[in-house]
């Protein structure tokens, strides 16, 4: 079962789409297999993080500013390279085993969508299998 879902963004943050991917999984009726998320933009990502205290998507997105600052010197004409780096950086899926008919994640574990280049109208697929 594959599944769109779109998303309106702000200009940079993290939303936690773990209850969409379970909507997903619950309605394709699968008990074992595997979930992808998947993402088809190129300055914004999926990732699997703690979804117990905002302050951890806080620090991330500190983090990844850090790492990934905005420099005059990028040549790229829309002026949004930091974006491309940090999705670049955390990635475009993530997968997660299914069994029993739930999300093997971790007690702690949320999956989200990240925004580094909003606000946008954003697409994210889930496919369950």
């Amino acid at each position: 079962m594959l599944k769109e879902y779109k998303l309106s963004t702000e200009r940079q943050n993290f939303y936690n789409v773990t209850s969409y991917v379970r909507e997903t999984l619950a309605e394709s009726g699968i008990k074992d297999g595997i979930c992808t998320v998947f993402c088809p933009h190129t300055t914004a990502g999926i990732t699997i993080n703690e979804n117990a205290d905002p302050d951890v998507v806080h620090d991330m997105l500190l983090g990844l500013d850090r790492a990934f600052p905005d420099r005059p010197a990028f040549r790229h004409i829309e002026g949004n390279s930091s974006a491309h780096l940090k999705a670049s950086c955390v990635g475009s899926s993530a997968s997660v085993i299914i069994r029993n008919g739930q999300l093997l994640l971790g007690t702690w574990q949320g999956i989200y969508f990240c925004e580094f280049d909003g606000p946008r109208t954003r697409k994210f697929y889930v496919k369950v299998m």
